[in-house]
């Protein structure tokens, strides 16, 4: 048993009779047990070096791509009463068809010819703008026609006084004559004296000289008054003559006042045919306003004022519908922390409700009853719900989404990270570290605090 000899001991057979042995040998159950263990630990360890395919999970529910193909709500524009129902609950309409006629409840509009009375009203405005302008015209006629009897005036008037200067220059050399006249007269009279005196002259001629000196005064007499009757006639004519200019100021003035009345009277009517206009178009308007048209191709999906008779105000809904086009696209919401591995353009898988699935996380390639979808856009602004809002839009490469969802329906999605090995994901998981947290692309100083840390490949790193 020491392997010291090369003698051989054949106990086989004696010990196979034996109950002993029997009892301490090991069965065949514990080899096989053994056996698997190791093969098992063996497909664990290659396990651990699968390619695991990183992924953020959230919840969302359908909806459309574009805001004009979400279900809306139509709402009354006016106040009024529901006449008629020209439409059911899951009626398909199309755009422009009726769904409800209301009657008026404002008493301002109660006139069934408001309109056409509002435009008998913009017409007789019209006429008398007309009217204005006519008068506008007039008013500048006759402010022409007095500027240009003023000026004949004036021009006469200044004839006159040209006439009255012409006469007092007359007059003025008839009075420097008359004073050299008298002059003369008064030196003849003085010296025809003197010599009569002496005996020399005659009474006759001594009187006659005295005569002409008398004479001599009065010429030099007249010969003033005519020229201080001139100078008093250049003076009226003069004063006239700014009477005149003032008289017809005075009516230019209130011509122009009265044409600027007639300009401002025809603004005032002018504004106030634009307001009229402005009502008839109102009031035209608000009559298309009692039939509610459906904005676009859909389906009623519920009547929220139902029934004859009800009243409702201005802005209040009546009508819910759905449009009957529309691309549909999955409101999904993700964590702030998982926000910056998203991108424009990222892969989404989805679990819609009402369709089985067998979906493994790792492995999306073996997964079965999913759909595909790629981002289309990221909300810059967080929700209510402190996460962040995609719109996820179907992956045109991969297979199309069923025909049958509708908009509300639930739905959770995957958005596809980067491949690492399972034993990275696993201990990432455990060490509670959000996904793709460490990159192969650090700086130096990066690398060396975090040399503990296993650096591993990640495709498509960001």
């Amino acid at each position: 048993m020491l392997n010291i000899t090369d003698n051989i001991v054949h106990c086989e057979n004696e010990l196979a009779d034996l109950k002993a042995p029997k009892h301490n040998m090991l069965s065949l159950w514990h080899i096989s047990a053994r056996n698997l263990l190791l093969t098992l630990l063996a497909v664990f360890i290659v396990f651990l070096f699968l390619p695991w395919t990183q992924n953020v999970r959230g919840d969302g529910k359908l909806t459309t791509l574009r805001p004009e193909q979400r279900p809306q709500t139509i709402h009354a524009t006016i106040s009024g009463r529901i006449e008629r129902w020209y439409v059911t609950e899951g009626q398909r309409i199309h755009q422009g068809d009726t769904i409800v006629f209301l009657s008026e409840v404002k008493a301002d509009y109660f006139d069934p010819r408001l309109v056409e009375r509002v435009a008998d009203q913009v017409s007789a405005k019209e006429r008398a703008i007309q009217s204005y302008s006519g008068k506008f015209r007039a008013l500048e006629s006759q402010i022409a026609a007095l500027q240009r009897e003023m000026e004949n005036k004036i021009q006469q008037i200044r004839n006159k006084i040209r006439q009255a200067e012409l006469k007092i220059e007359s007059d003025q050399a008839a009075l420097e004559q008359a004073r050299v006249g008298i002059q003369i007269a008064r030196r003849q009279f003085e010296g025809t004296k003197i010599l009569y005196e002496r005996g020399l002259k005659s009474l006759t001629e001594f009187e006659e000289k005295k005569g002409k000196l008398q004479e001599g005064e009065a010429k030099l007499v007249s010969a003033e008054t005519r020229l201080a009757s001139g100078r008093n006639d250049l003076e009226i004519y003069q004063t006239e003559l700014q009477l005149t200019r003032n008289e017809y100021e005075n009516k230019i003035a209130k011509a122009e006042i009265e044409k600027f009345s007639a300009l401002s009277d025809r603004y005032d009517t002018e504004a106030t045919v634009s307001k009229l206009q402005i009502d008839r178009a109102n009031y035209d308007r608000r009559r298309q306003f009692y039939y509610i048209l459906a904005p676009q191709d859909g389906y009623i999906v519920k009547a929220i004022q139902p029934g004859i008779g009800e009243i409702i105000k201005d802005g209040e809904p009546v009508v819910s519908i759905l449009p009957a086009d529309y691309q549909l696209a999955v409101e999904m919401y993700v964590r702030p922390m998982d926000l910056p591995l998203i991108s424009a353009g990222s892969k989404v898988r989805f679990l819609f409700d009402g369709w089985p699935a067998f979906f493994f996380s790792g492995w999306p390639g073996i997964s079965l009853g999913t759909f595909g979808g790629s981002v289309a856009v990221i909300d810059r602004n967080i929700s209510s719900n402190g996460k962040y809002r995609l719109l996820v839009a179907p992956d045109p490469t991969q297979t199309p989404w069923p025909a049958a969802l509708q908009i509300g329906g639930g739905a959770k999605g995957i958005a596809l990270l980067h491949e690492v090995p399972l034993w990275y994901e696993l201990w990432r998981t455990l060490n509670g570290f959000p996904p793709d947290l460490y990159q192969e692309n650090n700086t130096p100083e990066e690398k060396k605090g975090n040399s503990f840390m296993p650096k591993m490949p990640v495709k498509n790193a960001k």
